[in-house]
């Protein structure tokens, strides 16, 4: 059975070797290869990355769940085992959690015979475009499952340290864009043209009163602008202007009021300044959120493999597509220490590779619990 010096080899070699969103084809096959050599089934699904791999028998069934992806950031660590592939780094630290659910699966391997029921382990592409989940479930692989369960490492935690809450664990994460067209003119005549100029101040000031006007002091959600564009010189009025941001929420009715609201506005501007302004709202990943008797079970199992275990107060704003699951499934998503000087998605993000020593525990643990009572 592999120790906890192959899970650092694994993690490493899965760095060095990143991939993007939807393009994890080594990644893939180094996964298969690996569960391949410990006599681990691949299930077989119309996946082009990512995989479904499973052990056990019987018709209860759990799943556990690593996201494969990485990001298109240029890494400022150096390492041994830094990435080669220019521009691209695990800079999330799914690397971290292949390898810790690669471990899973082969101690679940080692006990086979005895686990009440089978594991399937969900290897999921895409997590950061925010549909890997979903294509995954799409397969119906997930149909009928007792639970779901997963994790991410995090790097304001120590080592030791596990972090969770029921309900709202992350929020939902959508885009929006306003494509303002009015009509161009020399920066002395404005009288000959519209300028979208105005129009964009209006809209900016409209859309920042939609959390602090429109929603309760008791309604969690941010709306920020985070591109403003138009025109490209000092005495020219542009013809377009163009905007996107974010919304960040934990609540469905709170989130499609907030859509409503974006939409009222660019109506209403349009209307206004007689200019034309198409309004666009993408919805990324929801909510993640956690069952109550699920996220129980994850805290006395946490504790019983000796973490750390912290409560959360509120939930993040940080978005995460294993809502992809939870919104179909009981499942349960924690946070565990990575211990790292730089937050995720930084371009010197450098988890504590210890991390890799409790993470088997505690998913062995609360796998075979979660079968034991069926």
């Amino acid at each position: 059975m592999p120790q906890y010096e192959d899970y650092v080899k694994w993690r490493r070699t899965f760095h060095q070797f990143p991939e993007l969103s939807d393009n994890e084809y080594e990644t893939t096959k180094r996964l298969k290869r690996i569960l391949e050599s410990y006599e681990i089934k691949i299930l077989d699904l119309p996946l082009e990355t990512g995989l479904i791999a499973e052990v056990g028998q019987g018709d209860t069934f759990v799943a556990v769940r690593s996201d494969i992806d990485a990001l298109p950031i240029n890494e400022e660590v150096m390492h041994e085992f830094t990435s080669t592939n220019e521009g691209i780094m695990h800079a999330c630290g799914h690397d971290i959690h292949m390898a810790s659910i690669l471990a899973v699966a082969t101690r679940l391997k080692e006990i086979e015979d005895q686990l009440k029921g089978r594991v399937r382990f969900i290897f999921q592409p895409a997590e950061e475009l925010g549909h890997g989940a979903v294509k995954l479930a799409e397969t119906g692989a997930l149909d009928g499952v007792k639970a779901v369960l997963g994790y991410h490492n995090y790097p304001t935690l120590n080592i030791g340290d596990f972090a969770v809450k029921p309900g709202a664990v992350t929020s939902s994460v959508d885009r929006f864009e306003f494509k303002i067209k009015g009509k161009g003119a020399h920066a002395a005549k404005p009288e000959q043209g519209n300028d979208p100029i105005i129009v964009l101040g209006q809209l900016i000031n409209s859309v920042q009163t939609i959390v602090s006007r429109n929603l309760s002091a008791f309604d969690n959600a941010v709306v920020t602008i985070g591109e403003v564009s138009c025109g490209n010189t000092w005495n020219v009025i542009a013809d377009q202007a163009y905007v996107q941001g974010t919304v960040r929420s934990f609540d469905e009715q709170v989130r499609s009021f907030i859509e409503q609201r974006l939409s009222a506005i660019g109506k209403g501007l349009s209307e206004v300044f007689g200019v034309e302004i198409e309004t666009t709202y993408f919805r990324l990943p929801g909510a993640v959120m956690n069952d109550e008797k699920l996220t129980d079970d994850a805290v006395n199992v946490a504790k019983q493999v000796g973490y750390n275990v912290n409560l959360m107060e509120q939930p993040l704003t940080i978005g995460e597509d294993f809502s992809g699951f939870s919104s179909q499934y009981p499942s349960v998503f924690v946070f565990i220490g990575s211990n790292s000087a730089y937050d995720l998605h930084h371009p010197k993000y450098d988890p504590d590779e210890r991390i890799l020593e409790k993470v088997p525990d505690y998913f062995v643990t609360f796998v075979q619990k979660l079968l034991n009572e069926s």
